[in-house]
């Protein structure tokens, strides 16, 4: 028996193995350095000539992409303060669509000013309120800025949504946003309900097909599934669709049963039977109106050979989820087994083909009359990467499309909106006594970052552009944002670079709220993670046996 320490004060009271970090240094600042990193890697992708970053992930999936959401996604955070700006990128990504970047960057910048602060000498609880009063007078301020009669806008009119989409989509695809953002807004406005306020992203896919370009994207009113169909009839038009999930086959019945035949002609007529009774539920699926039956899983052989006598082209449809959808595009009820369908539970489509996309043969299915369901975006690149990428920004599009439907307020882009914060900000800071004061102007200077971020990435000098925005903006042009291409400070109204409004508020909002929450911490308490050996030290045979 060897001597053993004792354990004292805090280590008496918990499990062995656990970790305990407590007061400023140890805990505050690590925690505020961890949120610092994760911003640092995010900030360099912010805005349209933001840099790509290259995540592998544990799956060895390759994302080549700039969409701060998918970064932070695929980078597994294991520091419990930085996974607080990863849940606030995800809640913004979620509710809006577009800014998640803004959210994390910003949230790692006011807690780089939070930590100025605290080696100045004030304690995290005065830097929370002096936030806290900064980011409902940020709130209010944005309220000033909104642009004039943007409030009522007609989200059928294509212009007016490309106008305000621009912006989201080029952050993820400079220089192709024009394109982009008509298709995309095309495809929004075939599926926009009655009351817009209801319209739903998963009705706009997205088919990812290898080759060609940008400028052979299309939209297809209906659905493009990536299958062949099964069988020889690869065309029907102005067609009649009755849904099977069970599959089109011979069914097996629930229970086992023994059937025993005593001489030959019985085995014929049991085989003969089984072919009749299978043409018999062909025949009435055929007799129903049918002409094409979609199926949620396997084709027999037999059922097949009836098909394509009775002349009916035959769909598989795998995936649940896709099987819903096309039950939505054609309005047809999925059925369970094999039966005589009901005309109710029958769909309709305009017409159904098997087409040739660069080498890839697809079923588009069309229904251009029958309300408007679903439309699908065909997307065309040459990398799968590149496609991933640009399914992002159609996906960034579609959110936003979603925002503006609920609130389509929009305020100058470029960076114009966060200059005029910062200065209005600063301005209030003066007026305020305490020491909030301190934290208010950090918070103002904050937002420098997105003028100088955009700047720093697209190469130009960030102090002479963030120094002539203020001059700008302190004789009241208070819309003078960047222009990158130029990099000169430019009106935003004659460069057309608006930002919705609520992805702004919630981006801010949510940034603060993180930053905050991460500054009211003050000790860390981490058990001893659970479980047996890692998995990546594993015994060698990976812990099989010899044989």
């Amino acid at each position: 028996m060897g001597f053993s320490m004792q354990p004292y004060g805090i280590q008496s009271m918990l499990k062995e193995g656990h970790k305990h970090l407590s007061g400023l240094d140890e805990a505050v600042l690590k925690n505020i350095d961890a949120c610092k990193q994760l911003s640092t890697i995010t900030r360099t992708s912010l805005g349209p000539n933001g840099m790509n970053k290259m995540v592998i992930n544990h799956l060895d999936k390759l994302f080549v992409t700039n969409d701060a959401a998918t970064i932070v996604n695929e980078l597994e955070v294991q520091h419990p303060a930085a996974k607080l700006l990863v849940l606030a990128g995800k809640a913004q990504q979620e509710e809006i669509g577009d800014g998640a970047n803004l959210a994390i960057s910003f949230a790692g910048e006011i807690l780089q000013g939070a930590e100025e602060l605290i080696r100045m000498g004030l304690h995290p609880s005065e830097i929370i309120s002096g936030y806290t009063k900064a980011i409902n007078k940020t709130i209010e301020i944005l309220d000033d800025l909104v642009e004039k009669g943007s409030e009522n806008m007609d989200v059928r009119i294509k212009e007016e949504v490309v106008y305000r989409m621009k912006a989201a989509v080029a952050s993820k695809q400079y220089g192709q946003e024009d394109i982009l953002s008509s298709l995309i807004a095309d495809a929004c406005i075939q599926v926009c309900p009655k009351n817009p306020a209801n319209f739903n992203v998963d009705n706009v896919r997205v088919a990812k097909i290898v080759g060609g370009g940008l400028h052979n994207c299309t939209i297809v009113r209906g659905l493009v599934l990536k299958s062949d169909a099964v069988g020889s009839i690869k065309r029907m038009e102005k067609a009649k669709v009755a849904v099977f999930v069970g599959g089109v086959d011979t069914s097996a019945t629930e229970t086992k049963g023994t059937v025993l035949i005593h001489n030959a002609e019985q085995l014929e007529n049991y085989s003969k039977t089984e072919e009749a009774k299978v043409e018999e539920l062909i025949k009435a699926v055929a007799d129903s109106g049918a002409k094409v039956i979609v199926s949620g899983a396997a084709v027999g052989e037999m059922a097949l050979h009836f098909c394509e006598r009775y002349k009916l082209m035959v769909l598989k449809i795998s995936s649940k989820f896709e099987l819903r959808r096309f039950c939505r595009t054609t309005g047809a009820v999925a059925m369970l087994k094999l039966c005589q369908p009901n005309p109710d539970d029958l769909g309709y489509v305009d017409s159904v083909s098997v087409e040739e996309i660069g080498g890839a043969r697809v079923t588009i299915v069309r229904n251009e009359e029958g309300g408007n369901s679903v439309s699908t975006v065909v997307l065309r690149g040459s990398t799968d990467s590149i496609l991933d990428d640009l399914e992002r920004a159609v996906d960034d599009g579609v959110n936003t499309y979603k925002a503006m439907c609920r609130d389509s307020r929009i305020v100058p882009g470029a960076a114009a909106t966060e200059i005029e914060l910062a200065r209005r900000l600063k301005e209030f800071s003066f007026k305020e006594t305490g020491l909030d004061q301190y934290a208010i102007s950090k918070f103002a200077e904050s937002f420098e970052m997105v003028p100088k971020t955009l700047s720093e990435n697209a190469g130009l000098n960030a102090m002479e552009i963030i120094s002539s925005l203020y001059a700008e903006h302190a004789s009241g042009n208070t819309k003078v944002g960047i222009d990158l291409e130029e990099g000169v400070c430019k009106d935003v109204s004659t460069m057309n670079v608006w930002d919705l409004y609520v992805t702004k508020h919630f981006a801010l909002k949510y940034a603060a709220d993180a930053a905050c929450t991460v500054l009211r911490v003050d000790q860390i308490i981490m058990s001893k993670p659970a479980g047996g050996p890692r998995r990546d030290q594993q015994p060698a045979g990976g812990g099989m046996d010899e044989d």
